[in-house]
């Protein structure tokens, strides 16, 4: 059985972000490192094959992005992965989910073919950069695949998988037959930290790059250019200033209280 789980490669949200001059955003000139939320997607394909101890099952990580993205599959491969791939190319800077799907597809199709299947594929919830949400539903589409999204439990017996999605007042238990493509929120399990052993295991373990070339998509079908959404302006997130304080010396205070919430329209 082949997993392939799909994960970005994310700028640190406590480091200085920013946009290029097209008002994408920078992934190349900050910090970066793998969403957490694709932590919980590899740690759910790590459990499914540890849970099945004795069928032969390998796990392959898989992103797309720059040259520092490679990163992310790092990680996962020191989490446990047992190979990865990265889609590096010039052309993909600015695409959008639709293009990202796109991209990804042919991906999981070239994994298959070399590896005789891609029986599960799963992703995170969402990005913590752009969070869309969107991407395993158009990853599902382009595939084929039935999708089975947004998991807080997963469990699975022979071809069958089982999960339970938490929405507001209730759960839904939904069933599906392999093969499938699955996203798992950050209620599914806490993700392991890379171990000693792990990291330098991670270093032997094969780690592909391949172009738009080697998947066969052209690149007028990804980037800026092509997306169906773009950002036309940014503003810089103004400085934090002192707070207001309301004295009740005299009996004023609540009236003063009440002025300054209408003053800034929360009442």
């Amino acid at each position: 059985m082949n997993i392939v789980v799909c994960v970005k490669y994310v700028p640190d949200a406590t480091a200085d972000r920013k946009f290029e001059d097209d008002f994408t955003v920078d992934r190349v000139g900050v910090d970066g490192l793998l969403s957490e939320l694709d932590e919980y997607a590899v740690e759910q394909a790590l459990q499914f094959r540890e849970k099945r101890e004795g069928e032969d099952i390998t796990v392959t990580a898989l992103t797309m992005g720059p040259e520092k993205a490679v990163d992310a599959v790092r990680k996962a491969l020191q989490m446990g992965a047992d190979s990865a791939v990265h889609v590096s190319d010039e052309a993909i800077a600015g695409s959008d989910y639709v293009a990202t799907s796109l991209v990804l597809a042919k991906a999981v199709e070239k994994i298959k073919a070399e590896q005789g299947g891609a029986d599960l594929v799963v992703c995170g919830m969402a990005s913590t950069d752009a969070a869309g949400s969107v991407v395993p539903a158009m990853l599902a589409e382009r595939l084929g695949l039935p999708q089975v999204t947004l998991a807080s439990v997963v469990e699975s017996q022979g071809d069958q998988v089982r999960i339970k999605r938490d929405n507001e007042g209730s759960t839904e238990v939904i069933g599906a037959t392999l093969p499938i493509v699955l996203s798992v929120t950050d209620q599914s399990g806490e993700a392991r930290y890379p171990s000693f052993k792990g990291i330098m295991a991670a270093k032997k373990k094969p780690l592909e790059t391949w172009s738009l070339a080697d998947l066969g998509v052209d690149a007028g079908q990804v980037g800026l250019s092509v997306a169906w959404t773009h950002v036309e302006d940014t503003t810089q997130r103004p400085p934090r200033t002192a707070g207001e304080i309301v004295t009740d010396e005299d009996g004023s205070g609540a009236g003063a209280l009440v002025d300054f919430l209408a003053s800034k329209k929360f009442i």
